[in-house]
């Protein structure tokens, strides 16, 4: 169970009235879109991603490129927006990312990535909203 108190809480219903059901599923209860079923899969514009539970910059759009995975890769968060944990489901060891701000779960990261991080955030686009830069 996580004890970790982030800056932003929210009820269990503050959470179900905000989110929709997929995103509650994904955000809350670590769970995973179908992959290539996000529009911001391909969202090539200049401008940020923002966590949908708190409104927090999460990554920078010159940071996005295409993992042909189905999901939203980024090279590098903005700083200090992720905190990641041990996610040990489905019989496998992999780095959970999510939020620092409200602790809604974002996705994975791997170190597959291409330079100059060697880094891809996996991220569920459902967790996601997008600004274009102005």
């Amino acid at each position: 169970m996580d004890t970790h108190t982030y800056p932003v809480t929210r009820t269990d219903a503050e959470w179900r009235a905000r989110l929709t059901p997929e995103q509650y599923a994904v955000m809350r209860n670590h769970g995973t879109e179908r992959p290539g079923s996000c529009a911001l899969l391909h969202e090539k514009r200049a401008g940020t991603f923002f966590c949908v539970g708190c409104d927090q910059p999460l990554f920078e759009s010159k940071l996005k490129f295409e993992s042909g995975t189905g999901w939203p890769s980024f090279n590098d968060p903005v700083p200090g927006s992720i905190e990641t944990t041990v996610d040990r489901s489905y019989g496998m060891v992999r780095t959970e990312c999510h939020c620092a701000r409200c602790g809604s779960h974002l996705g994975h990261v791997f170190e597959d990535g291409p330079p100059p991080t060697g880094l891809r955030y996996c991220i569920n686009g459902v967790a996601l909203t997008f600004e274009p830069a102005a």
